[in-house]
């Protein structure tokens, strides 16, 4: 189905395709998955589809439960990850795993991802991601090795294998008296022009 929804969003959307990774973990006797990232200049789109070994792969356990096509995650461009990381944890929410520099197919980025939005196999839950891109003519250091699939899919793999079912927040934390419009936090997330959106295309290989 990757080549199907690709033809779909570069022929008849207008899509270019940016990068192209037809194993992400070739070595892996488990299970892997194919990425590909599509850019439509004000956004992109990363269509990603299962390849089941001895285990079935996070990706197809994602589309067989969600359907073809359906959205796992969705990046948040903030103008200062640090900052922004800084204020969600104070607000009490969980992310999973370190900071990553990599180059996700859109350009060299910072990213963190979130743990799920509910309790269930992390393998089947989307997920928020928060990145942060550099600056007109600002660079970025990218010592972190360019594999943002392999970084992605281990931190929801790990969380499958150890049954961690913990949750991106905590809403017991959320004042009682809260309501639109009181105040807004010092760094929100927003999206931006190369904020991408990450959807399963897998079928049960």
């Amino acid at each position: 189905m990757i080549e199907k929804w690709a033809w779909y969003h570069i022929e008849i959307e207008g899509g270019k395709l940016t990068k192209r990774v037809d194993d992400v973990r070739p070595d892996d006797p488990d299970s892997s998955m194919k990425l590909w990232c599509i850019d439509f200049e004000s956004f992109g789109v990363v269509l990603v589809e299962g390849i089941d070994r001895k285990k079935k792969s996070q990706v197809s356990a994602f589309a067989e439960c969600h359907g073809d096509h359906s959205v796992q995650h969705i990046a948040f461009d903030t103008t200062n990850l640090e900052d922004f990381v800084t204020h969600a944890i104070s607000k009490g929410v969980n992310l999973r795993g370190q900071q990553l520099v990599s180059n996700d197919g859109f350009g060299d980025l910072k990213q963190l991802f979130g743990k799920g939005y509910s309790e269930q196999n992390a393998a089947l839950m989307s997920f928020p991601e928060y990145v942060e891109r550099p600056k007109q003519g600002a660079s970025m250091s990218t010592s972190v090795p360019q594999n943002t699939g392999k970084n992605f899919y281990q931190r929801i793999e790990d969380a499958r294998n150890s049954g961690d079912t913990s949750t991106l927040i905590d809403f017991s934390l959320m004042p009682e008296n809260w309501a639109p419009g009181k105040s807004l936090p010092p760094q929100r997330a927003s999206t931006a022009s190369t904020t991408h959106t990450s959807e399963e295309t897998a079928e049960p290989a």
